[in-house]
C-alpha cells in the first residue's frame, strides 16, 4: 500500500461507507423487533425529555440529573422533523459512521513515521474498519442512547490530539526554516486546534460526565508535553488558555443554567453522589443496583435518591445536599471496610475488561437475535479480543511512547473514572476507540508483533483474564425481556407484556423481578389468583423484595383477604420506609378488619409523610368518621378538598356533612365538587337531596333531572325525583 494508492481522504471515505452500509443493514433488520418503537429505560426518558424540549421547554425547571446534550440533540431533531424514531436512528448511524472515519484519520496521524509512511495509513484503515464492524458500536448506534455522541467526541478528540501532536513536532522541526510571519500563522493555527479540543471535551462532558477526568489529563499534556518544554513558557500558557476557553464556551452556560434553576453549582449534573454510592456500598457487586430493588428505571432514580435521603435526614434537601448525602454514605463504607471495598474494586476491574457486555436496559444479545451484523460482529468484536490485541499493540508501539503517552494516560484515567462508580457496557464503551488505536497497530505490523515470542506470554495471560466468564448472557436477555414487558405494560399492552415476562422467566427461572412484574400485569387483567401466585414465587426467590410484598398485599386486598394483605404491607414497610402509599394501603386493609385505631395510626403516618396528598387526607377523614370523630373528619375532608382537583374529596365532605344534618355546609361542598366534576350524577343527586331537605324543591328537581340526564336509569335519582315532584304538588 502506498500513499499515492490510498490517500487519507480515500481511507476515510472507505471506512465511512463500510460503517454506514453495515449500520443500514442492522437498522433495516431491527425495524421488525418489538424494541424498535417501544422505548425502555434511559431511551424512554430521553425521548420524553426531548419531546418537552421540542414543545418549547428549552430551559427546564430543575438541575440536570442526567447528561443533557443527547436529549437536546433529540429535541432539535424533533423540532425540525417531528418525532420520527427511524429518522433519529438514521442520523445516529451517520454520526457513528463518521466516528469510524475520524478514528481512521487519527490513527493514521498518530502512527505515521518518516521511515515508514505507509504503516500509519494501513493502521488507520484497520482502526476505522475495526470500529465500523465492532459489534457494540453497531448496537449503540442503533439505540436512542447518548453513546453514539460519546464515541463521536472521543474520536474527534483523538483526531485533534493527533493533529496537535504531529503539528507541534513539525513546527519544532521547521521553526528555524520558515519566516517569522509563517511561524506566527502556524502558532495561530495551533491555538485554534487547542480551542477546538476544548469545545470537543466540553461536548463529551455533557454526554459522559466522568469524562471530566480526561480534561485534567489534557491540561497536563498541554502544559508538560515534551514539545512544550522546548517552547517559550508564554506559548504553552496560550495553549492551555485556548483549551480552557473552548471548554468554558460549552460548560459555563450549563453551569449557569443549573445555578439559575436549582440554586447550586453543578458543572453538568447532580447525580455524582447516588452513582458513587451505587458503586461503593456493602451490597454492591460492581454493576448497577438500583437504590430500591426493582426500581432501576430513570423516572425512579432521582425520586428514590431524593426520597431516601430526605427520609433519613428528616427534612427537604437540595440536589447538592442529596448528592452529598450519598457521597458521605459511600465514603463511610470505604473508610470503615477498606478490605471489602478493595475486593469490590478488584471485581469492578475484572468486569471493566471482561469480554461480556454488561447491559444497562437492553442487552446486545437480545438485539443480535434480529440482526446478523451483530451476530457476526459479536464473534470477534468484543473486549475479549480487543484488549489482548491492544496490549500487543502497546508493546509494538513502545518505541513511540513519547508521542503516545497521552493515550496511555487517557485510557488509565478513563478506566479509573469508571471504576469509581460501576460497570456498564455503555460506560466503558468510550475506551474502545482508544484501545483500537493500539490493536490496529498490532494488526498493521503482524511480523513486528510476532517477532519476539516472549511478547505473547503476557498477551495470552490477559486474553485468559478478560475472557473468564463473570456475567450471564442469559440473565441479561431475561432482564431485557422484562424491561421490554414493563414498557409494553405502560402502554396498556398487557397481553404482550405478559408474554415477554413469561419469556424472561423461561430464560432465567430464578429472576424475581420478572415474576413480580408478571403479577402486576395479571392483576391489571383481573386474574388475581394467578397474580398472587406470581408474587409468591417472586418472594420465594427474594424474601426481602419490598415491592413484591407491596404488590402482593394490594392483590390480596382486591381478593378480599385483608388480614393477609396487612401482614405483607407491614413487611413492605421494612424496606420501603417512609412510603405514604404503603401506609395508606395498610390502613385500608386494617379498616377492612375493623382495626380502626391501628388504621388511624397508618393514615396519620401517610399524612405526615405526604402532607400535600388528597388521598392521604381523605383516607384519614374516612377513618375518623368511622371512629365517630366527626369534627376531626370534617377538618381532614376540608383539607383534602383544598388539595384535590377531581371533586371527589369535596363530594365526600358534602356526604358527611349531610349525614351530620349540616345541610347548608353540605350544599356548599356539593357545589364545590360540581365545579370540578360537573358530570357527576351522584353529586347532582346528593345536592338535590340536600336542597330538598331545605324545601328548595325546584332546585332539587333540577339536579335530580340533571343526574338522570347524565346517567339514565339512575334508580336513586329516579326515586328522589318522584318524591320531590310529589312533595312539590302537595305544597301547591
Amino acid at each position: 500500500m502506498s500513499q499515492r494508492t490510498w490517500p487519507r481522504a480515500l481511507v476515510a471515505w472507505t471506512v465511512f461507507a463500510v460503517a454506514l452500509l453495515v449500520r443500514i443493514v442492522h437498522l433495516l433488520q431491527i425495524r421488525r423487533a418489538p424494541f424498535f418503537s417501544v422505548l425502555m429505560g434511559d431511551s424512554h426518558g430521553y425521548d420524553a425529555w426531548a419531546q418537552r424540549i421540542a414543545a418549547g421547554e428549552w430551559l427546564g425547571h430543575e438541575v440536570f440529573y442526567q447528561a443533557p446534550l443527547y436529549p437536546y440533540f433529540l429535541g432539535v431533531v424533533y423540532t425540525v422533523a417531528g418525532r420520527d424514531l427511524l429518522l433519529v436512528r438514521l442520523v445516529q448511524i451517520v454520526i457513528g459512521s463518521a466516528s469510524c472515519a475520524l478514528l481512521a484519520l487519527a490513527v493514521d496521524r498518530l502512527l505515521s513515521r518518516p521511515d515508514a509512511p505507509d504503516e500509519g495509513r494501513r493502521a488507520g484503515l484497520i482502526a476505522g474498519l475495526m470500529l465500523a464492524l465492532y459489534a457494540p458500536a453497531i448496537f449503540f448506534d442503533g439505540l436512542l442512547q447518548k453513546s453514539v455522541l460519546d464515541v463521536f467526541f472521543v474520536c474527534l478528540a483523538l483526531l485533534i490530539v493527533a493533529t496537535v501532536e504531529t503539528a507541534e513536532h513539525a513546527e519544532h522541526a521547521e521553526k528555524n526554516k520558515v519566516p517569522n510571519k509563517s511561524l506566527r500563522s502556524l502558532r495561530s493555527l495551533r491555538l485554534s486546534r487547542w480551542w477546538a479540543l476544548g469545545l470537543t471535551m466540553g461536548g463529551l462532558a455533557l454526554t459522559r460526565e466522568n469524562a471530566l477526568a480526561l480534561i485534567a489529563v489534557l491540561l497536563l499534556w498541554a502544559a508538560f508535553a515534551p514539545w512544550n518544554q522546548r517552547r517559550v513558557g508564554a506559548q504553552g500558557a496560550r495553549a492551555v488558555a485556548a483549551f480552557l476557553i473552548g471548554l468554558a464556551v460549552v460548560l459555563v452556560p450549563v453551569a449557569a443554567r443549573n445555578a439559575y434553576v436549582g440554586g447550586g453549582f453543578f458543572v453538568t449534573t447532580s447525580q455524582f453522589g447516588p452513582n458513587f454510592y451505587i458503586g461503593n456500598n456493602r451490597n454492591a457487586d460492581g454493576t448497577y443496583q438500583s437504590l430500591r430493588f426493582g426500581r432501576g428505571a430513570p423516572e425512579f432514580e432521582r425520586q428514590d435518591a431524593t426520597d431516601l435521603a430526605e427520609r433519613t435526614v428528616g427534612r427537604s434537601l437540595s440536589p447538592g445536599e442529596v448528592s452529598s448525602f450519598w457521597t458521605d454514605r459511600a465514603l463511610d463504607f470505604i473508610t470503615s471496610e477498606p478490605a471489602r471495598w478493595l475486593r469490590l474494586m478488584a471485581r469492578k476491574f475484572a468486569l471493566l475488561w471482561n469480554a461480556t457486555e454488561m447491559l444497562d436496559t437492553e442487552s446486545q444479545e437480545a438485539h443480535a437475535e434480529w440482526s446478523w451484523p451483530l451476530r457476526l460482529g459479536g464473534i470477534v468484536g468484543h473486549f475479549g479480543v480487543l484488549v489482548p490485541l491492544a496490549l500487543l499493540g502497546a508493546i509494538v508501539t513502545w518505541p513511540m511512547r513519547q508521542r503516545l503517552w497521552i493515550l496511555y494516560a487517557l485510557i488509565a484515567v478513563y478506566a479509573a473514572s469508571v471504576l469509581l462508580f460501576y460497570v456498564f457496557a455503555r460506560y466503558r464503551y468510550p475506551l474502545a476507540p482508544l484501545l483500537i488505536v493500539f490493536a490496529a497497530a498490532a494488526l498493521a505490523s503482524p511480523r513486528k508483533a510476532l517477532a519476539d515470542p516472549r511478547i505473547l506470554v503476557p498477551v495470552a495471560a490477559v486474553a485468559v483474564f478478560v475472557n473468564w466468564p463473570l456475567l450471564s448472557k442469559t440473565l441479561m436477555r431475561a432482564v431485557t425481556e422484562t424491561n421490554l414487558a414493563v414498557a409494553l405494560q405502560a402502554e396498556g399492552r398487557l397481553d404482550d407484556a405478559a408474554g415477554h415476562y413469561q419469556r424472561a422467566i423461561a430464560l432465567q427461572p430464578d429472576y424475581a423481578p420478572a415474576y413480580n412484574n408478571l403479577g402486576t400485569a395479571l392483576r391489571a387483567k383481573g386474574r388475581l389468583d394467578e397474580a398472587i401466585a406470581a408474587y409468591h414465587r417472586a418472594l420465594e426467590l427474594r424474601p426481602e423484595y419490598g415491592d413484591a410484598h407491596y404488590n402482593l398485599a394490594n392483590a390480596l386486598t382486591d381478593a378480599g383477604r385483608p388480614r393477609e394483605a396487612a401482614s405483607h404491607f407491614q413487611i413492605a414497610l421494612q424496606t420501603m420506609r417512609g412510603s405514604a402509599d404503603v401506609h395508606n394501603n395498610l390502613g385500608i386493609a386494617l379498616m377492612a378488619e375493623s382495626r380502626t385505631t391501628e388504621a388511624l395510626a397508618e393514615f396519620r403516618a401517610a399524612v405526615a409523610l405526604d402532607p400535600e396528598s388528597p388521598v392521604s387526607h381523605r383516607n384519614l377523614a374516612d377513618a375518623l368518621a368511622s371512629a365517630k370523630q366527626y369534627d376531626l373528619a370534617v377538618a381532614e375532608f376540608r383539607r383534602a378538598a383544598q388539595l384535590d382537583r377531581t371533586g371527589a374529596a369535596a363530594y365526600d365532605l358534602g356526604s358527611l356533612l349531610l349525614e351530620l344534618d349540616r345541610t347548608e355546609d353540605a350544599i356548599a361542598a356539593f357545589r364545590a365538587s360540581l365545579k370540578q366534576a360537573p358530570q357527576s350524577a351522584q353529586t347532582h343527586n346528593n345536592l338535590g337531596i340536600a336542597l330538598g331537605i331545605q324545601g328548595r324543591l325546584d332546585e332539587a328537581i333540577g339536579h335530580f333531572e340533571q343526574a338522570l340526564k347524565i346517567q339514565p336509569g339512575f334508580a336513586d335519582a329516579e326515586k328522589n325525583l318522584a318524591l320531590a315532584r310529589d312533595a312539590r304538588r302537595r305544597t301547591r
